[in-house]
């Protein structure tokens, strides 16, 4: 086995290894139905745990045994989540770069208007099924006190 080899079955292993806690983070945030903020994320980061777990596994196997088509297939889905994670990264960038904040005389903190952010962040944030969501999370949270 060459060196390449030995170091891309090594970095697979700890992926191995770091894919577990997420998925055991989304297990744990499936158990606990009371928060509906922590509600809306608990599939996500299990899919994404199982995500990673699968494809740390192809690189892992397709390494250490040189399995030539483990390794295409790893290299390709690897390609693909870079590409979907700097898409998310420019996406969130994008929409969230006005921030919607300004100034108040006499605080230390700015304060936030929803006119301030990108429209497609307004219309997603206003429509009623988002909105419904925003309220319960935030109602049954500590963040807003009335």
């Amino acid at each position: 086995m060459g060196v390449s080899n030995n170091i891309t079955a090594v970095l697979n292993f700890i992926a191995l290894l770091a894919s577990m806690p997420i998925m055991g983070a989304g297990v744990w945030l499936a158990s606990k139905p009371d928060n509906e903020c922590i509600h809306n994320f608990r599939w996500h980061v299990l899919i994404l745990g199982l995500l990673v777990l699968l494809v740390s596994l192809a690189g892992f196997v397709g390494a250490y045994w040189n399995k030539q088509g483990l390794l295409a297939f790893y290299l390709g889905c690897m390609a693909i989540l870079i590409a979907l994670l700097l898409f998310i990264l420019l996406f969130a960038f994008i929409v969230t770069r006005p921030d919607g904040t300004y100034h108040v005389p006499g605080r230390g903190f700015k304060e936030s208007m929803l006119d301030g952010f990108s429209p497609w962040l307004r219309n997603h944030v206003t429509t009623s099924r988002s909105w419904n969501k925003i309220t319960t999370c935030l109602a049954v949270s500590d963040t807003v006190s009335e």
